[in-house]
């Protein structure tokens, strides 16, 4: 049983962001402020990453944990309302995750996922993390 009425969901629901999350406007403002540049939710490739280098062929995306099934074994337990929805929607969602980054791996992009949390708390050792990667892949010529 929900504990919030439709109307309370539905609001709940549809102050749900796709794009320029919280966590995905810090991760680029870090990366900009480090003299980056990039595509935002670029749609030219599969799975529209949240922040591209087209240069080097690197897509990053900025997970969250619910909707990206963190610990998935674990927080599908949590989940008391409408399980016959959430679990395999979330499901899907994990399986379509799979799909994508091998999608881009065949397009020879490198792909970064990095879940929210770990932005929030450690956005400096993220931006290392791309900063190594941006440096040991090679730029593609124009």
């Amino acid at each position: 049983m929900d504990k919030h009425t439709t109307e309370q969901r539905r609001k709940n629901m549809r102050a749900v962001r796709n794009k320029d999350s919280k966590i995905e406007v810090a991760l680029r403002l870090a990366l900009y402020n480090k003299g980056y540049r990039y595509r935002k939710n670029y749609d030219k490739v599969c799975g529209c990453p949240d922040i591209v280098f087209t240069k080097q062929k690197v897509a990053v995306f900025c997970d969250s944990e619910f909707w990206h099934g963190y610990d998935w074994e674990n927080a599908k337990e949590n989940i008391k309302s409408r399980r016959e929805f959430w679990i395999p929607k979330i499901e899907r969602n994990m399986e379509r995750d799979r799909e994508v980054n091998q999608k881009l791996t065949e397009a020879g992009y490198t792909v970064l996922r990095f879940w929210g949390k770990r932005i929030e708390k450690d956005l400096d050792g993220v931006v290392v993390e791309i900063e190594t990667v941006l440096m040991s892949v090679p730029m593609k010529p124009r």
